[in-house]
């Protein structure tokens, strides 16, 4: 269902359960996007450049630093923080500039820490009203493995989740 039309929680006037906290007579501030600006993340950026521009919506995209995968077998570090915060923050501004071509008021910001659990804390923080991210699609030992980022967040986030299939 797409949430720029009447019956999608969080649409102004949905006449729906709100859940905990969520104002639904109000129109949508903000969208936060959850990339790690890899090509993966492009479908999940692109619905979410357009949900923001149909909603009138600010974009905060939100880039996870998991300080856990930079670690190489014997404890040694493959990259510093900062270096990946840097690379992150320069390529941001491609997204950025992007958002602000089509009219979207756009930022970016680097947390680090778990990713479900930082762009949750991150959704909760910044008060925004719908999350939109990408799903790499796993399935099976490698979803086990791995985790599930989505999964997370849609069972914890205080607002609506949109998920974006990555391609298969």
């Amino acid at each position: 269902m797409d949430p720029t039309t009447p019956g999608f929680p969080g649409y102004p006037g949905y006449a729906g359960d709100a859940g905990e906290g969520q104002d639904l007579t109000r129109p949508f501030g903000a969208v936060l996007l959850a990339t790690d600006l890899s090509p993966t993340s492009g479908p999940a950026e692109e619905e979410a450049m357009r949900l923001a521009a149909r909603l009138h919506a600010r974009l905060l995209a939100v880039s996870v630093i998991d300080p856990g995968t930079l670690r190489l077998p014997g404890g040694r570090f493959a990259a510093r923080i900062d270096q990946v915060r840097d690379e992150r923050e320069q390529a941001a501004q491609v997204l950025v500039a992007r958002g602000h071509d089509v009219g979207v008021s756009t930022e970016f910001l680097v947390w680090e820490g778990d990713p479900g659990e930082a762009i949750v804390d991150a959704a909760r923080a910044e008060g925004v009203d719908l999350i939109v991210l990408g799903s790499h699609g796993r399935r099976g030992v490698g979803r086990s493995f791995f985790g599930s980022v989505s999964d997370h967040v849609v069972r914890h986030a205080p607002c609506p989740v949109v998920v974006v299939r990555g391609p298969s």
